[in-house]
């Protein structure tokens, strides 16, 4: 992997993990593109860390805040959002661990399906038009709805914040809160994932094949695009403008599709 191929690779995961218009969908594109037919294990781990980081530092109040609650060890706010967050996860935990290799073999350089699933990305955010102006809450049974909808974007083209931020807003959610849960929600997937991926390069026997310098890159150029684009979101989706993601989606999405069809 060259050090433009890094830099441009971190640039799709950190700003597509918030954007949504599917990290993972824009992943396989650039790597098709660049002709990098095997993911590379350690590059994977670094530039989703790098994410990981980002919602951290964008976060950090409210983590904080949630933490400090935490350790009160009384019924609060803060101790029930916590345990929503935990509901959410349950699904796609559960879906990840048993079926995400299986799911990943079906998409792995086939940019056509890739593509069809960005088409269902761009229909889920343009339907957010028609979703109820409301100003609930997050619950019990709202959580686990969003954490099963967070289970599809294991398929590459469905966006994790696009399909959870509008199945939020279709239950009538308020804007703010679906995305302020919806970027706290991927703090436990990412983790989950990011640590099952150190225990199999612990097990690897080769080495990564990428530079240290090309990692570096790729961390920090994900880095600073996750802080961008996670901070541009929480305002986009207050204004309700996720009409043009839609748009975007369905101009990849066909453009993919016919990419892998020529």
């Amino acid at each position: 992997m060259e050090w433009f191929e890094a830099l441009i690779l971190g640039l799709l995961q950190g700003l597509t993990e918030f954007l949504p218009v599917s990290s993972s969908g824009h992943l396989e594109l650039g790597s098709a593109l660049f002709g990098l037919e095997e993911e590379n294990l350690t590059f994977s781990i670094i530039v989703h860390g790098a994410t990981f980081l980002s919602v951290l530092v964008v976060f950090r109040h409210d983590i904080l805040q949630l933490i400090v609650n935490l350790f009160k060890f009384q019924w609060n706010d803060e101790t029930k959002f916590i345990l929503l967050l935990l509901v959410s996860a349950v699904p796609v935990g559960v879906v990840g661990l048993l079926f995400k290799d299986n799911l990943e073999v079906l998409f792995e350089g086939k940019i056509v399906l890739v593509g069809a699933m960005l088409l269902i990305t761009a229909t889920l955010l343009f339907l957010t038009g028609y979703a109820p102006n409301k100003k609930k809450s997050v619950d019990l049974k709202s959580a686990l709805i969003i954490g099963i909808a967070q289970t599809f974007a294991i398929l590459p083209g469905i966006s994790r914040s696009g399909a959870t931020i509008s199945t939020a807003l279709y239950l009538g959610i308020d804007r703010e809160k679906a995305t302020r849960f919806s970027f706290l929600m991927v703090l436990i997937p990412i983790f989950g994932a990011t640590f099952l991926e150190i225990l199999d390069l612990y097990k690897a026997v080769e080495p990564s094949a990428i530079s240290t310098s090309s990692l570096v890159i790729g961390a920090v150029t994900a880095f600073i695009a996750g802080l961008f684009a996670c901070s541009w979101m929480l305002k986009i989706v207050k204004r309700g403008k996720l009409v043009y993601f839609s748009i975007y989606c369905v101009v990849v999405g066909i453009i993919a599709i016919l990419a892998g069809l020529l």
